[in-house]
């Protein structure tokens, strides 16, 4: 073989590797198909719930025969949720929340366990929304002209307390101020509600079962965080994951957060 076919045979075979690397680049979540990332981030959304502990279920014995369905199976006597459908019942419930801002429409979130309070707080205060965590009014839906009149008389201490140079004396003012303080421990994150919400988000829908009876009375909707204890009829959209966690329920509400920002900002 002459030195000229030589260098045209290395030249073919350094080509042929050059076309075999090309061929063979790695798929990353840029350069991938969007089936392919779409499954990635399905991964992704699986594992996080996993690591917040919302698979965790009540006890066996514990069980309400309603929540059968979302259950994968029992591990040391504890039911374990199928996560697949808390993704899927989580997706479904954040895409109505996005209508329901997007229409501007008004949301409360609603947990008075111990485990809820900081989050539900947080979580409506991030997304201006109004919470309950203290304890639900009963008749604060279903007698809302009652609690409206309690939320302006707040408002209107608010107003009046704030004020520098107030003629009223101390003694007036200190009876003004714990008059403030219980409105505010029953109402505080309602206030500048002006009407009926369009939906309630409750932590642990069978604590706060009085939350949601009264909210299919006045056909607002229902979001629940359902453990496998409780009975999901009542609630529009059932979200079946641990509701005793604090972790389990930062990880759903911080997700319904998310959700929410998205369809404030495409108004904006």
């Amino acid at each position: 073989m002459t030195e000229k076919k030589k260098k045209t045979t290395t030249r073919k075979v350094r080509q042929k590797k050059s076309d075999s690397k090309k061929k063979a680049k790695k798929i990353t979540p840029k350069n991938s198909p969007k089936s392919t990332r779409k499954t990635v981030r399905s991964i992704d959304f699986l594992e996080e719930l996993l690591r917040a502990g919302c698979h965790f279920g009540h006890s066996v014995s514990r069980v309400n025969p309603r929540m059968q369905e979302y259950i994968f199976g029992v591990r040391e006597g504890i039911h374990i949720f199928d996560l697949i459908k808390t993704k899927n019942q989580l997706e479904q419930a954040t895409n109505y929340l996005k209508k329901i801002v997007s229409s501007g429409g008004k949301i409360i979130f609603v947990g008075t366990k111990r485990q809820a309070i900081e989050s539900v707080e947080r979580a409506a205060k991030e997304v201006g929304m109004f919470y309950v965590s203290t304890r639900w009014v009963g008749g604060l839906l279903t007698n809302w002209q009652e609690i409206k009149k309690n939320l302006d008389r707040l408002e209107e201490l608010i107003k009046k307390l704030s004020e520098k140079d107030s003629p009223l004396t101390k003694y007036e003012l200190g009876v003004l101020r714990k008059e403030q303080y219980n409105l505010e421990s029953l109402y505080g994150g309602l206030v500048g509600l002006e009407k009926l919400p369009e939906a309630i988000i409750v932590v642990d829908s069978k604590k706060e079962q009085t939350a949601v009876r009264e909210a299919k009375r006045v056909g607002v909707c229902v979001i629940g965080l359902v453990d496998t204890n409780t009975d999901p009829r009542g609630i529009d959209y059932v979200i079946p994951a641990n509701d005793d966690a604090k972790a389990s329920v930062d990880y759903i509400l911080t997700k319904v957060v998310e959700e929410i920002k998205k369809a404030q900002n495409e108004q904006k």
